[in-house]
């Protein structure tokens, strides 16, 4: 499991004019079950992704396809976890 960081680099209004594809883009990646729970951060200097991947190339090559990192509007810190506990409602699937 992987947590990414996104730490923007420009002002928000510049974000905001990407942020309907960076939307498509996350989407796309819930579709095929790499990403299971996304957000904002507060304050509002980025967000964070936790994402389901086989190892860090994977989610590198995905990091790239978000317009966010296409058009240099964020930085990246990617963290790898094992799982070693979670709250017993969530499902094994995602470990």
């Amino acid at each position: 499991m992987f947590v990414i960081e996104l730490t923007y680099k420009v002002p928000l209004n510049q974000i905001d004019e990407y942020l309907e594809s960076h939307v498509q883009f996350l989407n796309a990646h819930y579709s095929l079950g790499t990403f299971i729970a996304s957000g904002r951060k507060v304050p509002r200097d980025g967000g964070v992704i936790l994402a389901i991947a086989n190892d860090r190339k994977e989610v590198e090559a995905i990091i790239k396809q978000d317009p966010f990192h296409k058009h240099q509007l964020a930085d990246y810190k990617i963290t790898e976890f094992v799982v070693s506990k979670k709250a017993q409602h969530l499902t094994e699937s995602f470990f």
